[in-house]
């Protein structure tokens, strides 16, 4: 018998002596499951401060990650069938353990770099294109490498046919078991107490702990455990970090919750929340007197237009709370004294009372909007719906159903704002969806678009006075910028003209229709930033971006 037919009879006989622990094979199946959910919900928060939390991208994320595993379990069961070596199994999942590390250190840089090439090349769904590019980028990889895990690990464990359902069965629970949990800690527990990147790191750790536990045993691959680990280190000094958007240096915040990715800024005129890198605000506090410039303001007419004799007898629901700007707002040029709130995400709130002076006294529920309104009986005067955010518009509420939920809830007379954070006049666009399907609804609507931005306030009503109510109640306003503000809004509301396009509980596509005025918005950034490029040059604009 040559050496090299001892060394490999030596190695079968090592490597059957770990497999021959089946329990170490199942568990092998388990964290792998369980870190295959971890990636996939690590990527959905990893890529929702740049391309939002829609639905669209979730569709990308899933799609990518699904072709990924099919890709790996074929790959996966021919390589066992060709050379059943249990080594490069436990290689591949070692590597995958490596390449997530490093997910937080290079993914968002990798993001950017994915947008910026792509403003040159693409004409339309850049984020649809950019969010996929990223996905294929980042997550394809190892992911494939983890879907070689159930093909190879069927072959190492079946012994005979008249136990191999029940062996290929054992590993299918032990991986949908782990992917169950690995969808539960993340969202649950880790992401939101130690974020995004630590996450990575937890179950990239995981999977190398698990492949070293095989090298170590099967006393094989002692210097790939050692580059591997000294790569990990590396990782996790470089990617041990839960900014965002790198790239500032003035944020008073920057975390998760189990909702949102949240950023603070603050400066001497105003404090504001973003729930996203690249674009939006969602709150803003004025340190000192003064409008805040933003559709906040205009949605101060909602008040105005009721039968109440002042805004301040107003009692105010406000849907998508936010860090309670509409509420101070009110508050101030007003005097209301009832004003309550409703905010899905606790962490905004706890936000909202240390950094935008949120009175304990003005309650907030955390609770999603319409599920507040199914379960309470009061009714309001008005109620502001501003739960909206870039093109992650909730289908639940922006349906007949919740509009005439939110009808039941107002008093007689009552009037519902609604912020559309998309300005859109295009046949069948978002705006004309919601606009239809409110006016299906209430009687009087009535539109106003928000200067210097993209968004529009739609007030609605049974009341056909709203207009006169409004023109009397200004009157009283001692404020001089607020009264000019309100006369502007007064002069610019527009009679909406009722269509047919209209969503419901069973039929809402807000957010492709949202998709579609984001890519407008994007294509108008994109030409103004091309034809700095076209006239000046790449430095040029470097120029101007730094």
């Amino acid at each position: 018998m040559s050496k090299t037919d001892v060394s490999d009879k030596t190695d079968k006989q090592r490597n059957r002596l770990v497999l021959d622990r089946k329990w170490f094979l199942y568990a092998t199946e388990f964290f792998a499951g369980m870190s295959v959910m971890a990636v996939e919900l690590g990527a959905s928060r990893l890529l929702a401060p740049y391309f939002s939390s829609s639905q669209i991208v979730w569709t990308i994320i899933i799609g990518t990650i699904m072709i990924a595993m099919a890709l790996g379990n074929i790959y996966g069961g021919k390589s066992a069938d060709k050379n059943p070596n249990p080594d490069k199994l436990y290689a591949r999942i070692l590597v995958a353990a490596v390449w997530i590390a490093a997910i937080p250190a290079l993914g968002k840089y990798i993001i950017l770099l994915v947008s910026a090439l792509l403003i040159f090349t693409v004409d339309s769904n850049f984020l649809i294109w950019a969010a996929f590019a990223a996905c294929m980028i980042i997550f394809v990889f190892p992911l494939f490498l983890l879907g070689t895990v159930t093909p190879s690990l069927a072959k190492y464990s079946v012994e005979s046919l008249s136990d191999s359902g029940k062996t290929v069965g054992t590993l299918g629970a032990f991986n949908t078991i782990g992917s169950i949990i690995g969808t539960f800690v993340p969202t649950f527990v880790t992401i939101p107490s130690v974020g995004t990147s630590i996450t990575f790191l937890i179950f990239a750790g995981i999977l190398g702990v698990i492949s070293a536990v095989y090298f170590i045993s099967s006393k094989t691959g002692g210097k790939k455990i050692i580059v591997c680990a000294a790569l990990f280190l590396l990782c996790c000094l470089l990617g041990y970090s839960d900014s965002f958007a790198f790239w500032e240096s003035n944020l008073a915040y920057e975390g998760e919750s189990v909702y949102n990715y949240l950023q603070v800024k603050e400066d001497d005129e105003r404090v504001l929340l973003s729930t996203n890198v690249l674009f939006g605000v969602q709150s803003v506090y004025m340190k000192k007197e003064g409008l805040t410039g933003m559709y906040y303001d205009y949605a101060m007419a909602a008040p105005l237009m009721t039968d109440k004799e002042s805004p301040a007898e107003c009692d105010v629901l406000i849907l998508g709370m936010g860090t309670g700007t509409y509420a101070l707002q009110c508050r101030k040029y007003f005097g209301m004294t009832s004003i309550e709130g409703v905010e899905i995400d606790e962490r905004i709130t706890r936000l909202a009372r240390t950094y935008f002076e949120l009175p304990e006294d003005i309650d907030v529920t955390t609770y999603d909007g319409r599920a507040f309104l199914n379960a309470v009986d009061k009714k309001y005067d008005v109620i502001m719906v501003d739960a909206y955010q870039d093109i992650t518009i909730p289908f639940q509420m922006s349906s007949v159903e919740f509009f005439s939920l939110v009808k039941e809830h107002l008093n007689e007379n009552g009037v519902m704002v609604v912020n559309m954070n998309m300005r859109g006049n295009a046949q069948g666009s978002i705006n004309q969806y919601l606009a239809d399907t409110i006016a299906s609804v209430f009687c009087e609507v009535h539109t106003v678009d928000v200067y210097g931005s993209t968004n529009r306030e739609l007030f609605a009503s049974d009341n056909p006075r709203i207009v006169e109510n409004m023109k009397e109640n200004s009157s009283g306003i001692t404020d001089q910028k607020l009264y000019a503000l309100m006369k502007n809004v007064e002069e610019n509301l527009s009679v909406y003209e009722a269509g047919t396009y209209i969503m419901t509980d069973d039929k809402a596509p807000v957010e492709l229709l949202g998709m579609r005025v984001i890519d407008e918005l994007i294509q108008d950034e994109i030409t103004y930033y091309r034809n700095i490029y076209e006239q000046q040059g790449l430095d040029g604009l470097l120029d101007f971006i730094f």
